[in-house]
Parts: structure tokens; C-alpha cells; sequence
């Protein structure tokens, strides 16, 4: 594979097959320097700001952490991101813009755009699929009529790996691991665990060219609605995909009790 500049895009990737050329046109994140958590001097930088008059007491108690785990992190010079999450929501704050206050979440408010389907498609558990498969199989009087199912809400045991997949353009992990630095087989270890460090799904969003809140949002970090996701209400997907939608079915109508999961 080699890569040329492009003023329009960050590289063009040309791969040869036969006589045919494949261009795949991808954003450059090369250059881009990723922190992988927030600096304890910016966080209190941050804090005093957000809230001149309390104390870290205060503030643990209005975040509802344990000062205990506010403490450690100052210790060791980095704060998770979670913690800032936390603590945005204590206040009223927009978790997003409160990220965007720290190197390498800048551009998170202005990268928010509507879920693609397939990543829409990647937060419908396996689970749910079967059982709308089986809902349709059934052959009774109702035929035409529609059917409500509820879908498991967010964060389901697959979400993240079924994000990852859903967005790769066919090398987002190696890529992954060249713009972060974190380690092919640790990565797979995220993965397999079902969880994404904040700073490691972001990149991964940039890379993919969706939503740069998707990642946080599938890994549980923000809820679908402080993501950013549009034309959606109920708790916690990003998707406009309702739980309650109404699919076709052979049989006769059959209601559960309609809830609106997440994406």
C-alpha cells in the first residue's frame, strides 16, 4: 500500500489489483497527538472554574464519587475521563463540552453527526435478532399486522467490538495502534473485555469518519442524548432506532411493553 498527499483529504491509499486501482480516500490522523487521559494540572485548572467557591469535597459530593478516587487520580498527575463526566453532569455542564476543555477532546462538539446504519444495525444485541426472527416466523391469523418488541438497551455485551466492526474501513486497528501507541494484542484485550478507553474510541471515530461522541457513547461513557444524537429521545443509545419500532410480522398482533433502547 502507498499513500499519497491529498490537499482535499489527509491520504489517498492506492491498492493494486489486476490493472485496477482502488482509491480509498481516509482523514489523516498522523500527525495528531492523542492523550490518553486528562492532566491532573488541567483538571484543576478546569474545576476552580467550573466551581471557584467548593472544595474537592464538594465537588466529589456533588459528582457523587468517592473524594478517595478523586484523590489517587490527582496522585498519580492523570484524571479519567469518567470523572470528568461525572462531575460535568453534578453541575449541569454538558459532558461533551467539558471534555472539549482538554487536549486531544477538542473537536468533540463540532465532530457530532447522526449515527450511520451500520452502526445503528452493530447495537441490536444478537439476542434481539433472534428474537425478531422468531416473531416473524410465527404463522397465525394476523398476518399484515405489526409487531412491538422491546431491544435490550445499551450498553449490550457486544456493543463495542459490533462498533469497532460496523466502522472499520479495513485497517482501523492497525491504525489504531500506530496514531495511540497502545499495543496490537491490548487493544484486543479492550475488546474481547467489551470496554474502549474514551481517548482510544474517539480516535477510532476520527479514523472511521462517524460521530466522534459514537465511541463514548457505546461504551457507556455518555448517554445517547448527551452524545448528540438527533431525533431520538429515551435513554442512553445514540440511534434512531426505536426499541418499540413496529416490524412486520405473519402473526397475530402482539404487544409488549414499549421501550426505547439504545443504539
Amino acid at each position: 500500500m502507498e499513500l499519497a498527499p491529498s490537499s482535499a483529504y489527509g491520504g489517498i491509499a492506492e491498492i493494486g489489483a489486476s490493472n485496477l486501482s482502488i482509491l480509498l480516500r481516509m482523514p489523516d490522523v498522523s500527525n495528531r497527538k492523542v492523550m490518553m487521559a486528562v492532566t491532573a494540572r488541567a483538571f484543576q485548572l478546569w474545576r476552580s472554574e467550573v466551581a471557584p467557591e467548593d472544595t474537592v469535597s464538594d465537588v466529589c459530593r456533588v459528582a457523587g464519587i468517592k473524594r478517595s478516587t478523586l484523590a489517587q487520580q490527582l496522585v498519580r498527575g492523570k484524571v479519567s475521563a469518567a470523572t470528568v463526566v461525572l462531575i460535568a453532569r453534578g453541575y449541569g455542564l454538558s459532558p461533551v463540552r467539558a471534555l472539549a476543555t482538554f487536549e486531544g477532546y477538542e473537536d468533540l462538539p463540532d465532530g457530532i453527526r447522526d449515527p450511520t446504519d451500520a452502526e445503528l444495525v452493530s447495537q441490536v444485541s444478537h439476542v434481539d435478532i433472534l428474537r425478531l426472527l422468531v416473531a416473524r416466523s410465527e404463522d397465525s391469523d394476523g398476518t399484515g399486522t405489526d409487531l412491538l418488541l422491546d431491544l435490550a438497551p445499551l450498553v449490550h455485551r457486544n456493543s463495542v467490538r459490533a462498533w469497532i466492526d460496523a466502522v472499520d474501513p479495513g485497517d482501523l486497528r492497525q491504525r489504531l495502534a500506530a496514531s495511540t501507541g497502545i499495543a496490537r494484542q491490548n487493544l484486543s484485550a479492550q475488546l474481547t473485555a467489551g470496554r474502549l478507553a474514551p481517548a482510544i474510541a474517539v480516535e477510532a471515530a476520527r479514523i472511521a469518519g462517524v460521530s466522534l461522541t459514537s465511541g463514548l457513547v457505546v461504551t457507556g461513557l455518555l448517554t445517547a442524548e448527551e452524545g448528540g444524537c438527533r431525533g431520538r429521545p429515551g435513554p442512553g443509545t445514540g440511534c434512531h432506532v426505536r426499541s418499540g419500532a413496529r416490524l412486520p410480522r405473519t402473526g397475530p398482533p402482539r404487544r409488549t411493553r414499549q421501550a426505547d433502547p439504545a443504539c
